[in-house]
C-alpha cells in the first residue's frame, strides 16, 4: 500500500526497516514491540538530553519516527541518568507490562541501530552530550 506522496512513502519504507532491524535484535518481538522499544528509548534519551542535542538528532530521524520522537517532549524535564543501568531501568519502566524483553536489552538493540542508521559523526557528537557512564552504548 503507497500513499501516493512519495515523502510519506520513503519514511514509512524508512521507519519499517528500522523497525525491521530492532524486531530481529528482539527476539521473540514483533513488528509493534519492535515500535514500543524504538519509541520506548528514543523517548528515555530525548528525556537526557540537552534541548540542542534533541533537535540536533531528530534532524537525523525518519520523519516518521521524529514524530513520536518529539511527541509529548517537555524540554525542561530532564532525567538524571548516569549509566546503563540507570537508563535501562527507565526503558523497564516506559515499556508496556509483560514486554518480552528486558530494558537493557531493549535499550542496546535499538542503540545498535542508531549506530548502524544515524551518520557516524552525529552519533559521537551525540554521545560526547551523554554522561561518561552512558557515552559506551553509543560508542561501544
Amino acid at each position: 500500500m503507497t500513499t501516493g506522496l512519495a515523502v510519506f512513502d520513503t519514511t514509512v519504507q524508512e521507519t519499517n526497516a528500522w523497525l525491521n532491524q530492532i524486531e530481529a535484535r528482539l527476539p521473540p518481538c514483533g513488528k509493534q514491540d519492535a515500535y514500543q522499544a524504538l519509541r520506548t528509548v528514543l523517548h528515555v534519551l530525548r528525556d537526557r538530553l540537552p534541548q540542542d542535542a534533541v533537535l540536533g538528532l531528530s534532524a537525523q530521524l525518519p520523519m516518521l519516527v521524529r514524530g513520536f520522537f518529539l511527541e509529548g517532549w517537555k524540554p525542561e524535564l530532564a532525567l538524571d541518568i548516569h549509566d546503563l543501568a540507570d537508563f535501562a531501568d527507565q526503558v523497564e519502566t516506559r515499556l508496556p507490562k509483560g514486554f518480552p524483553r528486558a530494558g537493557q536489552d531493549v535499550a542496546q538493540a535499538v542503540f545498535a541501530v542508531l549506530r548502524q542508521q544515524l551518520d557516524p559523526g552525529e552519533v559521537s557528537k551525540l554521545a560526547r552530550m551523554l554522561p561518561k557512564g552512558l557515552r559506551p552504548v553509543l560508542l561501544p
